[in-house]
């Protein structure tokens, strides 16, 4: 739909001139006209709201919705993943292993300890250290 559009004089300070110049370009408009509308618009939109206060929390919480669904989404495959190959090596160590339950579970206690003392910052070189009596 196209409409007609109405000539008239605007007058802004050359910092704000300045800024339309510099984004009108990264907002993907054709002019530095379409980018003052887009703008009023946006404003406009910002004061009709039912309080000023409520209409920039609820574009953010659509926009962050559909990013957090996302990144939620892939965060969930990464850790079917992890425990996927989480149950490979455990299976393959008790295999190879000759670990009695009683140890298992107190090596199970030390590194639940472990892990809340340090929020799961734990290196190979720590649990090795401590397994040959070195810590």
């Amino acid at each position: 739909m196209v409409r007609e559009k109405q000539k008239f004089a605007l007058w802004l300070t050359p910092e704000t001139k300045r800024k339309i110049e510099d984004h009108y370009r990264g907002d993907n408009c054709k002019s530095q006209s379409e980018f003052i509308e887009k703008a009023v618009k946006f404003y406009c939109g910002y004061l009709d709201a039912e309080g000023a206060d409520d209409y920039l929390p609820r574009v953010l919480a659509g926009v962050l919705s559909g990013k957090l669904g996302t990144l939620g989404d892939r965060v969930g495959r990464l850790l079917f993943k992890l425990a996927v190959d989480d149950a490979v090596m455990a299976n393959l160590v008790a295999a190879a292993s000759d670990v009695d339950l009683d140890t298992l579970r107190r090596v199970r206690a030390r590194c639940v300890r472990e892990v809340k003392e340090t929020n799961g910052q734990i290196s190979f070189e720590d649990a090795l250290k401590f397994q040959k009596g070195l810590a």
